[in-house]
């Protein structure tokens, strides 16, 4: 699953890429919601994808976040908080949509004084509910605080940068004080949907169509991490939902690659074996030999 980049989610939102944003140190921006979506011409609901940068949203109206085996329908007011990290599907349930949102590379928050590491705070790890839902007078608070963001960023001010870090840091903080909305979907509905994300992120990967191309999810512990769950709920729920294991299942997906670019291509077994994620050929030939009973150029032949 490719990342969304800055320049594709400016694309979408019709919105002009900034000047020189590949040579910020650090990029952030406000939007208003309402505004975004009446010049975007396609759905509301942000697809089921991880991003490249670090999102905040404000957002009054009835919705559904889905994350991972987390299901949670908001009924007024949420605080929703995204990480590169964590893929999630936003799905608005009626038209009456507003608020607001940041968004912000980890670099823009390095340059704070205290030195953050956003991947360190509670708020942005795997596993979490990064969903809050709000009450009208938090909703109110948190809006004063984009308000702020808004008038700051289009301010001459000198040091506007370093108020509008803390101001981000007001935000994550005021969402770590709060209680997280709760899954409210059966669990067996939740690990239906785990099940379904895990076959999803494997078959993305594939076909390889370049040797220069390479699969980044390679074991269980890279999917558990890319779904936020732990690696023993993912294979306790692929092993209720298929009989297979993680491993057994990736395996037999890397397996079936491997023989169809053996059979189909002339790259040699170095880069076959670098496209399906080994270091070593020596540990693709043992892989392959172990599932088949032949070495790869065995196979080939």
């Amino acid at each position: 699953m490719e990342p969304t980049s800055l320049e594709q989610f400016y694309k979408e939102t019709a919105s002009l890429i900034p000047e020189g944003i590949n040579k910020e140190i650090g990029h952030f921006n406000v939007f208003k919601l309402d505004e975004l979506l009446a010049r975007k011409k396609d759905k509301q609901e942000m697809p089921y994808n991880r991003r490249a940068y670090y999102k905040i949203s404000m957002i009054s109206g009835r919705n559904r976040a889905e994350y991972a085996d987390k299901v949670i329908d908001i009924d007024k007011n949420c605080l929703l908080f995204a990480t590169p990290k964590i893929p999630y599907h936003w799905l608005p349930q009626d038209e009456d949509q507003s608020g607001n949102f940041c968004i912000f590379t980890p670099d823009f928050l390095v340059q704070h004084k205290s030195g953050i590491q956003l991947e360190q705070l509670p708020i942005f790890q795997p596993g979490g509910y990064p969903v809050f839902q709000l009450s009208d007078d938090e909703a109110e608070e948190i809006a004063f605080i984009f308000r702020k963001m808004h008038k700051e960023l289009s301010s001459d001010y000198l040091y506007k940068y370093d108020l509008l870090r803390n101001y981000v840091l007001e935000l994550i903080h005021y969402g770590q004080k709060l209680q997280p909305a709760t899954a409210l979907y059966p669990s067996h509905t939740a690990s239906a949907r785990v099940s379904s994300l895990f076959i999803e992120l494997l078959e993305r990967q594939f076909p390889i169509e370049s040797p220069h191309q390479k699969i980044g999810l390679r074991t269980a512990k890279d999917y558990a991490e890319r779904l936020a769950v732990h690696v023993n709920h993912l294979n306790k729920v692929l092993k209720e939902h298929t009989g297979k294991t993680t491993t057994n299942i990736i395996s037999s997906r890397v397996l079936q690659e491997a023989k169809i670019l053996l059979k189909q291509t002339d790259w040699n077994i170095s880069e076959i074996a670098y496209c399906l994620g080994f270091e070593e050929v020596a540990h693709f030939s043992n892989f392959f030999r172990k599932q088949t009973a032949l070495t790869p150029l065995a196979f080939r032949s």
